[in-house]
């Protein structure tokens, strides 16, 4: 197999160019092929002339289909490398995304056929440009290939850097949304990382604070996908959806009002709530996906979080037995699960059947929990206050006590 070698003869660009019509007019024999191949040839020869770079890359992409089903991936590594080096000669940024876009088009077009390479490819391409939003719109495009392809093991660990990366793009909100949506897509393939795309849908649904109802109705599918999510996440315990516009939409919505009435359940109330929920409403649970013994299990950690919330901070055995409906020798059970997940530290009292809890997860933290939190921290303060103010009376007192004594030596 032919492998591309630039030249001092000749121009990598133009040798692209003669070896992709070569390759094109093959089989039309030479009389036919040879004029075909000059012909294209002396366009590129012009393009570069006149720092025409969009045209040219245009030309030498029209034989791509051709080169992408004949030649070998190293061969079509390095036709393509040529091809997206070519960006870096324009000096206009508009040209620039121009042409990232029209190779990008040519690279996602087939994306089952050899994904891992043409995600390579895009990648070198993203590496050469300088333009931020030139860059922003060819990572989309390799994630995109990435979900297709069934390659998203390639992108996921860039997902570390998006922050970073925000800021270098500087983008708009519209952009935003189709980049947190399209990396949630990413991670919804990963069953283990569940958490991960509900954190980017979150995001997604941040977008749309302060919009009209014209664009929160936009958000109304991910909203319902996003609640689905939280709920089916066996360690998910703690969001802030009900905050959000995008989902309080869903409230007085005629299709997705049951689905803000589960967020309300699984956020705000105990396992009976969701018992009598799931009795009205098995079907659309089972539509949603769902799993009923699963969401027991949830509820019943939540339910014991929420007993735990009390200002008290003991919580009987006989009220979690009620509360959790479950019999009195799998309290201690359920109390031992909520601390293996973290979501609240106790001490159990077995003489006295209580629940001594030190700390607890609030399931969401809006106003209230930061008015108990600044009640918490001033009553902190005030301690810590009086603290020194007897460790300073001590000294005092010590202080003095030193000085009679040295008076009596004396």
């Amino acid at each position: 197999m032919t492998t591309i070698l630039p030249t001092s003869e000749e121009d990598p660009a133009l040798s692209v160019v003669r070896f992709t019509s070569e390759l094109s007019w093959a089989d039309a024999g030479p009389e036919v092929a040879e004029p075909q191949v000059s012909r294209l040839c002396t366009e590129a020869q012009e393009c570069m002339v006149m720092a025409r770079w969009f045209d040219l890359v245009s030309l030498m992409l029209t034989s791509a289909d051709v080169i992408l089903s004949k030649v070998s991936e190293k061969d079509l590594e390095c036709i393509f490398t040529v091809i997206c080096n070519v960006v870096t000669k324009s000096e206009s940024p508009d040209e620039a995304l121009e042409m990232a876009k029209l190779i990008s088009a040519k690279i996602t077009q087939q994306p089952s056929d050899k994904p891992a390479l043409r995600l390579k490819i895009l990648f070198n391409l993203y590496n050469l440009l300088e333009n931020p939003y030139s860059r922003f719109f060819v990572y989309l495009s390799a994630l995109n290939l990435a979900i297709n392809g069934k390659v998203t093991e390639h992108v996921i660990p860039s997902f570390k850097k998006i922050e970073s990366f925000l800021k270098e793009w500087n983008i708009g909100v519209s952009d935003q949304r189709q980049l947190f949506l399209t990396i949630s897509n990413v991670l919804r393939e990963h069953k283990s990382l569940a958490k991960e795309s509900f954190k980017f849908l979150s995001k997604y649904l941040a977008t749309f604070s302060g919009e009209d109802a014209y664009i929160l109705s936009e958000a109304k599918e991910e909203a319902v996908r996003t609640i689905v999510e939280f709920v089916k996440a066996p360690d998910l315990f703690q969001c802030d959806l009900l905050d959000m516009p995008a989902v309080g939409q869903l409230e007085k919505d005629a299709k997705h009002a049951l689905a803000y009435q589960l967020l309300k359940i699984f956020l705000t109330q105990r396992l009976d709530a969701y018992l009598e929920f799931q009795t009205a409403n098995s079907t659309l649970l089972k539509g949603y996906g769902l799993v009923h013994e699963d969401c027991i299990t949830k509820m019943r950690l939540i339910s014991l979080v929420d007993l735990g919330s009390d200002e008290s901070g003991r919580i009987p055995y006989s009220l979690i037995r009620d509360t959790l409906q479950i019999n009195d020798e799998h309290v201690e059970l359920w109390v031992v699960k909520a601390i293996t997940a973290k979501l609240m530290d106790c001490k159990m009292d077995q003489m006295n059947q209580v629940v001594i809890v030190s700390r607890c997860t609030e399931r969401v933290f809006g106003q209230q929990q930061w008015l108990t939190l600044r009640s918490k921290l001033a009553t902190w303060r005030g301690n810590v206050a009086n603290v020194i103010s007897t460790i300073r009376a001590n000294r005092i007192a010590e202080d003095g006590s030193q000085a009679v004594q040295g008076l009596v030596i004396r």
